[in-house]
This record gives structure tokens, C-alpha cells and sequence, in this order.
């Protein structure tokens, strides 16, 4: 049955109340990012989110972006278990999408919204250093080999405090997945682990994932076989199943890190939905999959 004015906003008062003062990571993602309507969507579904007291913080990734601009120069796209092979031109070319396209056109949005963005690196304020992550093995034809990632990071420390300033004085931040390690050097993070790890370190409320599809599927190639929750307790058996693979891997171990670290729930939606955050956040039965701890139930 189809709620009326009144009800829709009856139901969201509890979530509100609950949700009033508190952070929120949101990574932004995935196709509906070159899509200006859906993205007009999210944006303003985050700027209500800060006019009903809650402390949006957006990470946003790039990948279709990134992929597009390599193709275009004539760059094939590697990737190993979910994560971007990043060589020196790669890294390059992910600076340029993350931090001088994507990040400045989201800020721009919260303002023709009416809210107050603030774009960020990690590399602003040291906000994330990390450590270049290590070969990582795959198999191929039934044989291991060790592959070299490039310039891809794992993250060591996350710096909360221009973050805290920034949200205190009631602005949006936006930040991109660009770290740095010790000695100054550049590294990409894959987003999804970024918001995780931005979200433990703020020990927010939620840390809502958008991705391109429902959630986690049984079946990939059936929409409709969403998995609405998942324990963190499960996920490396799911891992191993092959029920999670490919992209979903970095999305499903960044959630299980964040609940670990004190992150209350995790939400995976499909960001082409439109106005999915509302949806998810202040629905009674939502549309993604959250991710929580078992014993916390």
C-alpha cells in the first residue's frame, strides 16, 4: 500500500530522532556517478541529512571515470582482486579524475543545494597516510604468481582533526581517496576501504556504501536476489564461497573492519535508486544490505 505524505513522514521521525547529531560516511560510487540526475539525487539526499542535524561526510571513488580516461589514452585497465592496478601514468590519471573532476563537481553541487562543501585528499592536513600494499597472489591457469599493485595503499592513520573542525562549523566534507605515505609520496586507496576506514575512526553511526547494485546478490545475474543482511562473522566464509567476489570483496572486508572498530551498521545500496539514502536510512524496510554484528543483536 502506498504510505500518504502524512505517514512517510511519521515513519521517518523515530530514524531522525536517532540519527540527530550523529556522523555519517557515506562513499559515493559507481556508475550513477556519470549520471548527472542520480547524482543531483544523492547530493541532495546528503544535504538533508546535515539540515536534520546529522554530519554527512562524503569519500567518493571514480572508477568508471578513471577506466574511461585510461581507455581513452590508450591505458588497459588491471585489476586484482577488486583493487586498480596503478602504475606511475595510472596514478597520474586517478589524480587528476578524483581530485580536479570529481571532487571539485561535488562540491559545487552541495552549494547549488544549499549546503557547504569543503574538498579534500587525503593528502590535506595529512588526513590519510598509508604504506604501499604488497603483492598480492592470484591464480592463474592453476598457478600462483605474485602481481605488484603499483601505487596502491593501504591505509595506516587516519587524521580526524580537519575533519572534526570541518564538521563542527557545519560543512560537507568531500573527500577523495588520494593518500600519502610517510615520506610524501602519492598512493590510491580503494574508496570503499577509505570510507571504512574515515568511518571507524570517527566511530560514526553509519557507513553507507553505494555501489551498482541492490546489495549482495545470491545471484548476479538476478536483481531481485538481494541478501538484506549479512554478519560480519559470515564474510570471509562468503568470501571463500565465491557468493562475495570481484569489487564486493574490498566492500564487504571494509564493513567488517568499521563494525569491528566501533561503526554500528553498514549499509550497501544501489546508488542509481533514486533518492536511495533516504530510502535505506528512514524506510522500515530499506532497499540494500546491512552488514552488523552478530553478537550486538
Amino acid at each position: 500500500m502506498t504510505l500518504n505524505r502524512e505517514n512517510v513522514l511519521i515513519e521517518a521521525l523515530p530514524y531522525i530522532r536517532d540519527f540527530y547529531d550523529s556522523i555519517m560516511v557515506i562513499k559515493v560510487g559507481g556508475h550513477a556517478m556519470v549520471n548527472p540526475e542520480v547524482m543531483s539525487d544523492i547530493i541532495q539526499d546528503v544535504v538533508l541529512l546535515r539540515f536534520v542535524g546529522i554530519h554527512p561526510i562524503i569519500v567518493h571513488g571514480g572508477g568508471p571515470e578513471i577506466s574511461e580516461k585510461m581507455k581513452r589514452m590508450g591505458k588497459e585497465s588491471q585489476f586484482v582482486g577488486g583493487l586498480r592496478v596503478t602504475d606511475d601514468e595510472t596514478l597520474e590519471i586517478a589524480r587528476m579524475v578524483l581530485v580536479g573532476n570529481i571532487n571539485t563537481e561535488i562540491v559545487a553541487l552541495i552549494g547549488k543545494h544549499g549546503g557547504k562543501g569543503v574538498g579534500l585528499s587525503g593528502k590535506d592536513g595529512k588526513t590519510i597516510i598509508a604504506k604501499k600494499k604488497p603483492s598480492q597472489k592470484v591464480m592463474i591457469e592453476d598457478v600462483e604468481h605474485e602481481v605488484d599493485l603499483g601505487w596502491v595503499g593501504d591505509t595506516e592513520i587516519i587524521n580526524t582533526e580537519l575533519i572534526n573542525i570541518l564538521i563542527k562549523e557545519d560543512y560537507i566534507p568531500v573527500i577523495s581517496p588520494i593518500a600519502m605515505d610517510i615520506n610524501g609520496k602519492a598512493l590510491n586507496i580503494n574508496a570503499d576501504t577509505v570510507a571504512g576506514d574515515i568511518a571507524a575512526a570517527l566511530k560514526a553511526k553509519k557507513l553507507i556504501l553505494m555501489t551498482d547494485v541492490p546489495g549482495l546478490l545470491k545471484d548476479i545475474n538476478d536483481r531481485s536476489s538481494r541478501i538484506s543482511r549479512v554478519a560480519i562473522e559470515d564474510i570471509e566464509e562468503l568470501v571463500d564461497s565465491g557468493l562475495i567476489s570481484g569489487g564486493m570483496i574490498p566492500k564487504m572486508r571494509s564493513a567488517a573492519t568499521s563494525v569491528t572498530s566501533g561503526v554500528e551498521k553498514i549499509h550497501i545500496i544501489d546508488g542509481s535508486v533514486s533518492h536511495s539514502i533516504l530510502l535505506e536510512l528512514f524506510t522500515d524496510t530499506g532497499i540494500g544490505t546491512m552488514v552488523f554484528k552478530r553478537e550486538d543483536e
